[in-house]
């Protein structure tokens, strides 16, 4: 069993194998890899005997889960109609400029994966952008720059 499945076998057994922990361990599984590999979700499926059908359809229906490899950082927009009347758009063609991907998409050295979601939850602070967690409020064109260097300084110290 390589190290791999070792930790994951040790995450199953956290839930007591249960079936109605898929969520929980999938979560588990994303947080450790970033991503849901292909790999690991048969695996999931024949240790938990849940159809992989089933298991895929968890894993693509909630947009916390991705199914790709994300980068280091997760850059999340809002486009919701507060932020997106508010500047979001510009705001957004500013990451894809800087970053040079599209949203949707993780850089090619695998430091930012740049999402798009439809609303936040946090409309007082439109334009909104997330990255790791992080709510940066009343985000501009003119404030992406200094925000993305923060983040790529972490990444040369």
């Amino acid at each position: 069993m390589t190290d791999t499945m070792k930790t994951i076998e040790s995450v199953i057994s956290k839930h007591n194998y249960k079936k109605d922990s898929i969520i929980q361990i999938l979560q588990a599984i994303q947080d450790e890899h970033k991503y849901l590999p292909a790999e690991i979700l048969k695996y999931l499926s024949k240790r938990l005997r849940i159809p992989l059908s089933e298991i895929y359809s968890l894993a693509t229906f909630y947009t916390v889960f991705s199914l790709e490899p994300r980068g280091k950082h997760l850059i999340t927009i809002c486009m919701g109609t507060a932020c997106h009347v508010r500047g979001a758009s510009d705001v957004l063609n500013r990451i894809e400029e800087r970053l040079g991907v599209r949203a949707g998409s993780t850089t090619a050295d695998k430091q930012f994966t740049l999402e798009t979601v439809n609303c936040l939850g946090a409309c007082a602070l439109a334009p909104v952008v997330v990255i790791d967690g992080e709510y940066y409020g009343q985000t501009t064109v003119n404030k992406v720059d200094k925000l993305l260097d923060r983040y790529n300084e972490e990444k040369e110290s």
